[in-house]
């Protein structure tokens, strides 16, 4: 709440001095419309409504249709009542809804001489500019507060149309949008959003319910590693000698450093041109192959917080580490998938 309101006075404070510098006033080109898509810009920045289209397009688009209003009707109640339904109607059609955007259609009514002086320059300029400047401060200021904006949907992260893992079982998409066509009103969350919020709730009851299962209950202790400065060819041997797909780099000391997959042996694994064959790498050392940037997990950690890893994080093994980020066992998926199993209630039987 508190980043809401600072990101809002921050927003418009900018926007007004760059109007005011660019345009040389601010009246009528600071509109007040732009304190209220400041509202859902910085206070509510994964609400459909305040995504970049919505506020450039649905401002933009109301100002022209209440421009078109006044030409027709005249700067009367009548005009600025029609003009703030058909903008409604016009953002409906372009899926653009942005609420602001009828005080904008209402405002180019009855704005005054200053307005009706613009005509239609009154969308492009203030209406366009302003909405731009106010969505280009929500953008860096949503980044570097670290928070979502615009508002990603969840995809999957193989690069194929299947669903994420998490969302295989239980409701499906298409269930869930016709329980939300259902309620005949629409509802200010897309459909991706509340998918997502429904899962998490699902993950987190499952660590509850699995949460005296630690991972030293399941990891592997016998850490088949390897050292920075060992042989390419030795890792490989050891690799295949165990069958297994991932090794823990681990310096003299048992302290992780790093990890080395059957991936990591080949180069072009990763393009982005799907024509160009993976070769086997020529490095001679570990080190000059491995991922530096390893995910790991302690041993009382609960193995329900690694489900969403190991199944929509792509995760297929994970080194275990103490305190002193020393290796003390390695979990897979395999480990996961057989301690859910012999854990649910009526495994036995």
């Amino acid at each position: 709440m508190l980043l809401g309101c600072l990101g809002a006075g921050l927003g418009l404070c900018v926007t007004e001095w760059l109007s005011l510098h660019t345009l040389g006033t601010t009246d009528p080109w600071f509109l007040a419309p732009m304190g209220a898509s400041a509202v859902l810009l910085f206070a509510v920045p994964a609400s459909p409504l305040a995504q970049p289209w919505s506020i450039l397009g649905g401002n933009t688009v109301s100002a022209l249709v209440g421009v078109s209003c006044a030409l027709l009707l005249g700067h009367t109640g009548l005009a600025a009542s029609a003009a703030g339904a058909l903008a409604i109607a016009a953002m409906f059609a372009l899926r653009c809804l942005h609420p602001p955007g009828g005080a904008v259609a209402v405002t180019a009514v009855l704005g005054g001489q200053a307005v009706t002086h613009l005509g239609y320059q009154f969308a492009l300029s203030p209406v366009a500019l302003n909405s731009g400047l106010l969505m280009l401060a929500a953008l860096l200021f949503n980044h570097f507060t670290h928070r979502r904006h615009p508002h990603p949907a969840p995809g999957p992260s193989h690069h194929t149309r299947d669903p994420l893992p998490s969302r295989r079982l239980g409701f499906t998409h298409d269930d869930l949008t016709r329980a939300l066509a259902s309620q005949g009103e629409l509802l200010d969350i897309r459909p991706e959003d509340l998918e997502d919020i429904l899962v998490q709730a699902q993950l987190l009851a499952s660590q509850r319910q699995w949460g005296e299962v630690r991972c030293r209950d399941i990891m592997s202790r016998d850490v088949v590693h390897i050292g920075p400065r060992d042989s390419v060819d030795e890792a490989w041997a050891r690799l295949a000698y165990h069958k297994i797909k991932a090794l823990p780099v681990v310096e003299a000391d048992g302290t992780l450093c790093g990890i080395v997959s059957l991936h990591d042996f080949f180069i072009g694994h990763s393009a982005p041109d799907p024509r160009r064959q993976p070769v086997m790498s020529t490095a001679r050392y570990v080190e000059e192959i491995m991922t530096r940037e390893v995910r790991s997990a302690r041993p009382e950690q609960p193995i329900g917080d690694l489900a969403g890893l190991f199944s929509d994080g792509g995760l297929h093994h994970m080194p275990v580490v103490d305190g002193a980020q020393r290796v003390v066992g390695m979990i897979t998926q395999s480990d996961v998938v057989a301690a859910l199993f012999r854990s649910r209630p009526g495994a036995d039987a």
